[in-house]
C-alpha cells in the first residue's frame, strides 16, 4: 500500500462512511471511476469490501463500445463480476421531456438501485471528487440555493457512497499515472453544453489565483454543517415552548424575537408544513412577523400570509388562492 493509498484509507476510517461487505461500483471507464475501482480493490480487505462492478452504456457517444471493452478487461484484470446495462437515454428524455444529462442520470440510477438490490449490495460507490463538491456548490450558488449551498458532498447518502469526495481529480489521474494504468476520456466533458462543464474553466482559473479553492470550501462547508445542524436543534428545544404547529398553522408566543431566531423557526415550521421556503422569502418575512407579534393587536397581512393576534401570541397561516382566482 502506497502513500496515496494509505491516506485515502485514513480518511475513510476518520469520516466513518460505515461501509462494508458487498458494494457495487459504478465504472465509466473514465479516469475518476477507474481510480475509484482500483483504489477500492488495493483497500478492499483492510475495509472488509466484496467488489463488483457496474458499466451502463448511454449510448450518447460513438466510443462507448471502446469504453465497455476497457472496463471488461479491467474487471477481468482485477477478477471482479461486471454488471452491464444498455440505456436509452435519447429515447426517455423524449419521452419524459427530459435533459440528455438527467435522463441518463435518472435511468443510470435506476438500473443501478435495481443492480445493488439484486446482488445484495450495501453501497454503490461513485467516484465523486472535490473537484465535484466546487462544481455542485457554485451551481447550487447560480440558482439561489440559500444555506443548501452550504452543504458538503456527504460520502454517504443513502446508496451511494462517494470514498474520494475529499480527493482531488488531478491527484487521482497522478495516481493512476504512477501505477501505469490507463483510463478512457470523454471528451464531451470538455463541451458547454450543460452549466457544470461551463463552469469547470471558470474554476480553474479560480485555481490558479487560489490553489486551496476546493479544500478551504470544504472545511468551510464542514464547519457551516455543524453551525446549521446546532442552529436546527436549538429551535427544535424550543417547539412546544416558544412555537408549535397544529394543522395549517404556527403559533408564536409573545416574546422578544429576534430575526434570526424567526427565519430559522419559519423555515423549520414551513418544511414541516411543506410551505414554501425560499431564503429571500424567510428573510423578508421574518422582519414583518417579529414587529406584529412584538406590537400587532390586530389581524395583518403579508402577501399570503395572514397573522391572527392572541392574547399570548400569535398564529400565521397560509391563505391559498382558490383554483378559480
Amino acid at each position: 500500500m502506497n502513500r496515496f493509498e494509505s491516506d485515502l484509507l485514513a480518511q475513510i476510517q476518520r469520516r466513518g462512511d460505515g461501509v462494508s461487505g458487498r458494494v457495487l461500483v459504478a465504472c465509466s471507464g473514465g479516469g475518476d471511476s477507474v481510480a475509484l475501482l482500483v483504489l477500492l480493490w488495493t483497500l478492499r480487505r483492510s475495509l472488509g469490501l466484496d467488489l463488483a462492478v457496474a458499466h451502463a452504456d448511454h449510448g450518447l457517444r460513438p466510443e462507448s463500445p471502446e469504453d465497455a471493452d476497457f472496463v471488461r478487461q479491467l474487471c477481468r484484470a482485477l477478477d471482479l463480476d461486471l454488471a452491464e446495462a444498455s440505456l436509452g437515454v435519447k429515447a426517455h428524455a423524449q419521452e419524459r421531456g427530459l435533459g440528455l444529462e438527467m435522463a441518463a442520470r435518472n435511468l443510470r440510477w435506476d438500473w443501478l438501485r435495481q443492480e445493488a438490490g439484486q446482488g445484495g449490495a450495501c453501497a454503490v460507490a461513485t467516484g465523486h471528487t472535490l473537484d465535484d463538491h466546487t462544481e455542485t456548490v457554485f451551481l447550487r450558488l447560480a440558482r439561489g440555493g440559500g444555506l443548501g449551498c452550504l452543504h458538503p458532498l456527504a460520502p454517504r447518502q443513502g446508496l451511494r457512497w462517494s470514498p474520494l469526495a475529499e480527493t482531488h481529480r488531478a491527484d487521482l489521474r497522478g495516481y493512476l499515472e504512477s501505477r501505469n494504468i490507463p483510463w478512457r476520456e470523454d471528451a464531451s466533458n470538455a463541451e458547454p453544453f450543460t452549466a457544470r462543464n461551463r463552469w469547470r474553466p471558470l474554476l480553474d482559473e479560480m485555481r490558479k489565483e487560489a490553489p486551496e479553492l476546493d479544500r478551504h470550501l470544504f472545511e468551510t462547508h464542514l464547519q457551516a454543517e455543524e453551525a446549521e445542524r446546532l442552529a436546527r436543534a436549538l429551535i427544535t428545544g424550543w417547539e412546544g415552548s416558544r412555537w408549535f404547529v397544529a394543522e395549517d398553522r404556527i403559533t408564536f408566543r409573545r416574546e422578544a424575537w429576534t430575526e434570526p431566531e424567526l427565519r430559522w423557526t419559519l423555515e423549520a415550521a414551513f418544511r414541516r408544513l411543506d410551505w414554501p421556503r425560499e431564503s429571500a422569502l424567510l428573510r423578508d418575512l421574518a422582519p414583518w412577523l417579529a414587529e406584529r407579534l412584538a406590537h400587532a393587536r390586530k389581524p395583518s397581512f403579508w402577501g399570503n400570509f395572514h397573522l391572527n393576534p392572541e392574547p399570548d401570541g400569535g398564529y400565521l397561516h397560509l391563505r391559498r388562492r382558490s383554483v378559480s382566482q
